[in-house]
């Protein structure tokens, strides 16, 4: 039985904590997986309870945090050689920059059979400034060499990675979108709703739109502030605006919110204000069924588990188009998307949505049919154990 060392950054609430634990529970029996995962820090909200749900016990790097720390990344690597050791794995599978650099490191020189990176994203533009940035490009295209297959969710991912970036030549990628457990987010979405709209107080007539995920630089939630303006400007419809999650920034929004005008709650979160802030919402299901539109204003995305869910529960979106977002709506039928400098734009299109309650019932179905059919848990198994097998058969 071949066995699989799958080796993720940390386990905070996102695309790639569902990747990874989907893939462990549901990839074929005929695999043995172990997966390991560093640490979230105190910014970040847990997704313990994901792992809770499907029974699955991670051994923990103490020492393996997101950001840069020598010491402790030469503890977590010399810490996973030793996994490696025990273990004895056939496959090593990393997945986000820190794993992938400390867990391809110590695989190859463990001399694990293969090893597989998968980009959930990736930080080449829009994180950090020129210098850091090439320092981090070097890297990854020091350890694409060492690595037998590369993963991406998205044919746009991987065109940026091979071609724009030069991290590999193109034959090296594959392409497997992200699978899940969508069924939630379909079920019981009336009584959903009116508990969503209960607790925050919004009224039937009022139109609720929500941006989901952390409150961090890339994200760039001053775009939805700026086009939130516009729209309650210019719409005699009744709305009101819900940013869901938590962050670095939450302060310097807030700030923002303010400087533009914007009405806003955090204590007493059914008051009726343009904009509340909600904090960190396990169940998105709900807080989707609530809402009756979904945006976001990413600089740079690999593919945001918040849209496959939001499509999942019937929600039309309003986006920025980077990354791999395009590869996961429909755009015209599910999604409307403008560029992420595109303040006007965003705007119109969020203005269109809000205006147009035929258009978001037409979207509403199309999205929920779109990503039933491209984003399933048990898709996403059956073609990595198609990849795993064919990289073991490659080294026979």
């Amino acid at each position: 039985m071949p066995k699989v060392l799958r080796i993720i950054n940390r386990l905070n609430l996102g695309g790639p904590t569902y990747n990874a634990a989907n893939l462990t529970k549901y990839l074929d029996s005929d695999f043995e997986t172990m997966l390991v995962s560093g640490m979230t820090d105190e910014t970040e909200q847990s997704s313990q309870f994901i792992l809770d749900k499907l029974d699955l016990h991670p051994v923990y790097i103490k020492e393996m945090y997101r950001e840069l720390n020598p010491f402790k990344d030469y503890k977590a690597y010399f810490k996973i050689r030793e996994i490696i050791r025990d273990f004895k794995p056939d496959i090593v599978h990393t997945h986000a920059a820190k794993a992938g650099a400390v867990g391809r490191l110590a695989a190859y020189h463990e001399k694990v059979p293969v090893i597989v990176h998968t980009f959930h994203g990736h930080v080449f533009h829009s994180y950090f400034g020129p210098l850091k940035t090439r320092a981090f490009l070097e890297i990854e295209r020091y350890l694409a060499r060492r690595t037998d297959a590369i993963v991406t969710l998205s044919e746009i991912q991987r065109s940026e990675l091979a071609d724009q970036f030069k991290v590999a030549p193109r034959d090296k990628f594959e392409i497997i979108p992200l699978g899940f457990d969508l069924s939630k987010f379909t079920e019981d979405k009336d009584q959903k709703r009116k508990a969503f709209r209960s607790q925050y107080g919004v009224a039937d007539d009022e139109i609720v739109i929500s941006i989901v995920g952390r409150l961090v630089p890339v994200k760039n939630h001053s775009l939805f502030l700026n086009a939130l303006k516009l729209v309650a400007s210019k719409t005699n419809k009744k709305i009101r605006a819900f940013i869901i999650g938590d962050g670095e920034l939450r302060a310097d929004i807030e700030q923002a919110a303010r400087d533009l005008g914007i009405s806003f709650n955090n204590d007493d979160l059914s008051a009726s204000n343009l904009l509340t802030f909600t904090s960190w919402i396990r169940d998105i299901d709900v807080s989707n069924a609530g809402s009756d539109i979904i945006a976001l204003t990413s600089l740079n995305e690999g593919t945001p588990v918040s849209l496959i869910e939001a499509q999942a529960s019937g929600r039309p979106i309003v986006s920025t188009r980077v990354g791999g977002i395009a590869n996961i709506l429909v755009e015209g039928q599910t999604g409307l998307l403008s560029d992420s400098d595109d303040v006007a734009g965003f705007a119109a299109n969020m203005l269109r949505l809000v205006e147009d309650e035929q258009l978001r019932q037409d979207m509403s179905g199309k999205g929920t049919q779109h990503v039933m059919e491209n984003f399933s848990h048990l898709r996403l198994a059956r073609d990595m154990g198609a990849l795993y097998r064919r990289l073991l058969s490659d080294r026979r």
